[in-house]
């Protein structure tokens, strides 16, 4: 894309010299970037962006800096202090910053530490929310988050905490007696302890589970699997960070709702997956 093709007719908001945006770039592909994030980033001096944040929408930032401020977990990494301080430095400076990270800045990005670093130190803001990955990934993968007939509730939890370790302030026996449907983010590094809690808490362990890595992108890959055995099989199928997962019967739907697949050619595995024995669209 090039600023050729102009943007959509719309009164498009304007990024100051001084001001800094916090931007969610979706999950990964491309064209999940929202067009507040695309006006954002033809306008930017300065993009300061993320490990997931790839280089198609990097592309799109035209002559601005680009300066990587990715976290990963067990790499070396900056600290968010800096981060955050660097963003200050940058509006200081009169630059036009964008702070771009995957998925939604708010859904286990850390934008709101960043955000209030800003207000705290006299920067203006703006948020652009993005797809999170918890929602957009699932949905890639032929998973709805919810459904009728499996869940009125879904929970979002992180893997780990702000030490790395599995998240000690969560009643993880709560969760399980209480979500129909958990989406796990960034928790393939303690999957072996979180479902020993789970199960342990009730889950049945022939509950269904999927692993979904490089979600959204053309070489995304989804291990299905059960709680009992998720543990072997991501083992197996060399299953590697960063990776969603999630717990409910509605990773069952991927049976018949798999739209890569189908658009490839394959035919459903089951159109009837829930068991439900009438027409999807009857009451």
């Amino acid at each position: 894309m090039s600023d050729s093709l102009p943007l959509p007719q719309n009164t498009w908001p304007e990024l100051h010299p001084g001001w800094v945006w916090l931007c969610g770039a979706g999950p990964g592909d491309p064209g999940l970037l929202t067009l507040h994030g695309l006006n954002a980033l033809r306008q930017a001096d300065v993009v300061v962006y993320d490990a997931l944040v790839g280089e198609d929408i990097l592309s799109w930032a035209g002559d601005a800096e680009l300066i990587y401020a990715g976290k990963r977990g067990g790499k070396p990494s900056a600290k968010q202090r800096d981060i955050s301080l660097h963003l200050v430095e940058l509006a200081r400076a009169g630059k036009r910053v964008l702070r771009l990270k995957g998925g939604d800045p708010f859904v286990f990005g850390r934008g709101g530490e960043e955000a209030q670093t800003l207000v705290q130190h006299g920067v203006p803001i703006r948020i652009i929310p993005g797809i999170s990955a918890g929602i957009g990934g699932l949905a890639y993968a032929g998973i709805p988050v919810t459904h009728r007939d499996v869940n009125q509730s879904v929970t979002f939890v992180t893997g780990h905490d702000q030490t790395g370790d599995a998240p000690g302030s969560l009643d993880w026996s709560a969760i399980a007696q209480g979500s129909q449907v958990i989406v796990i983010y960034m928790g393939m590094k303690h999957i072996a302890q979180i479902v020993q809690r789970l199960i342990a808490a009730g889950r049945s362990p022939s509950e269904p589970l999927a692993f979904v890595t490089s979600a959204t992108l053309e070489h995304q890959n989804v291990v299905e699997s059960t709680l009992g055995t998720a543990v072997d099989d991501a083992k197996a199928a060399g299953v590697e960070p960063p990776a969603i997962i999630c717990i409910g019967r509605s990773v069952l739907m991927r049976q018949v709702l798999d739209w890569r697949s189908l658009e490839a050619g394959a035919a459903p595995r089951n159109l009837d997956p829930l068991d439900r024995g009438r027409p999807a669209e009857s009451a």
